[in-house]
């Protein structure tokens, strides 16, 4: 701005004109001069940083409200022109830090020669907060989407994408922002998350599992609503979770592998043997618990009823001991052959098996005990020739007759 130096009335009634702008200007303005010493302080001015005008006029402005962290900042101003505006943060004489928006112009004479500066500015401080929030929300939205495999969209009432960004985006063969203004129902016609999009514009939040670009995919669906309740827009959470689905798989792929290893050992440890025919034996190794000797009432019942067995030798040689609920176990086993007709023998019991079950006052004297697999066998043996030759003789008795 050039100052005229024309004649006195001219510069009088500037003057004049100035007072009353400076006065009734909603903004704070400031008249510097080329030391930057206040040369005039409006009324908004005193309301703002709490310094009278009189107190103000005549102190270096860079003193009375110096630049938080920048001191050559109103320096500047005398040497630079441009429309941008400077914020800075200053201290009002109460103490509180303000954030001002300024904006400044030269004064000049006509001869170029800088007079001084005049200022103009207005309190900032709200919306500078509210921009640090939306910044550090913004920075965390970033920061959640470039790190994350996840895409995070929203699309408008008529299913237009508005935003659509996210490390995920890679995972889909997309680039960012690719999807913005097309249209969700017709770039994934075909995709089964269709009707989820249709219940979240319709008002409801939803949260689905699909597979779509050959990528599994967790999603949130959240509508938003404006100030009458209306649905205008949905809000959209996709987590590829293919990692997750694969190492799920695996774990699966895992456990029935151990499942079926499991198998062969419980068949393993409990081999069930045709001896003879109508005898079978079930030699038993190690410790027997509950869970074990249970598995092997099931698998032994079954193989009697299946081979039509008439004996069944539960050899104990290789059992180094039993807890106290097994040894009632082993007895209700040798009931249960005797249900199904067939009759169970106990061979092998170590000496230390045989102080379990009497210190239970467990009674064996209906249950066939004998010291070795051989010995079973050949009592099975006996018995059965017993009964075949008994068997004859009540065939040939009637002929005799």
């Amino acid at each position: 701005m050039t100052v005229s130096t024309a004649s006195p009335e001219g510069v009088e009634a500037d003057a004049a004109r100035r007072a009353l702008l400076l006065q009734r200007a909603p903004l704070a303005i400031l008249e510097l001069s080329s030391d930057l010493t206040v040369q005039d302080w409006n009324g908004a001015a005193e309301r703002l940083f709490g310094h009278a005008r009189r107190e103000a006029v005549g102190r270096r402005v860079d003193e009375l409200l110096p630049v938080s962290g920048d001191p050559g900042a109103w320096r500047r101003l005398l040497e630079e022109d441009g429309p941008a505006p400077r914020v800075w943060r200053h201290v009002k004489k109460d103490g509180a830090e303000v954030c001002f928006e300024w904006l400044h112009e030269r004064l000049v004479d006509e001869r170029g020669k800088v007079l001084g500066v005049g200022v103009f500015g207005q309190d900032v401080t709200e919306r500078a907060e509210q921009l640090r929030r939306y910044q550090q929300k913004e920075l965390i939205l970033r920061t959640v989407t470039q790190t994350l495999p996840i895409v995070v969209w929203a699309i408008d009432r008529e299913g237009i994408f508005t935003f659509h960004e996210g490390k995920g985006v890679e995972s889909a063969g997309l680039r960012q922002g690719e999807l913005i203004g097309k249209n969700v129902f017709h770039y994934y016609a075909d995709s089964d998350g269709k009707a989820d999009l249709e219940r979240a514009l319709a008002g409801e939040e939803t949260h689905s599992v699909n597979t779509t670009h050959g990528v599994s995919w967790e999603n949130w669906e959240i509508p938003i609503r404006d100030e009458q309740g209306e649905v205008y827009a949905v809000v959209g959470f996709t987590l590829d979770i293919s990692q997750a689905k694969n190492t799920e798989q695996e774990l699966r792929s895992k456990l029935e592998l151990i499942e079926r290893q499991q198998q062969v050992i419980r068949d393993l440890s409990t081999p069930i043997i045709q001896v003879w025919d109508g005898v079978l034996t079930l030699p038993m190794i190690g410790v027997v618990d509950s869970q074990r000797t249970a598995e092997i009432m099931d698998t032994l019942l079954d193989a009697i009823v299946r081979m039509g067995a008439r004996y069944a030798i539960l050899d104990l040689t290789g059992v180094e001991m039993v807890d106290t609920k097994t040894a009632s176990y082993l007895l209700e086993l040798v009931r249960a052959i005797r249900l199904l007709g067939a009759e169970g023998i106990v061979t092998g019991i170590r000496s230390n098996v045989a102080q379990t079950i009497v210190s239970l006052g467990l009674d064996l004297s209906s249950i066939t005990t004998l010291g070795n697999l051989r010995a079973a066998l050949q009592h099975c043996i006996r018995q059965m020739a017993k009964e075949r030759a008994a068997s004859g003789a009540q065939q040939a008795a009637p002929a005799l007759r």
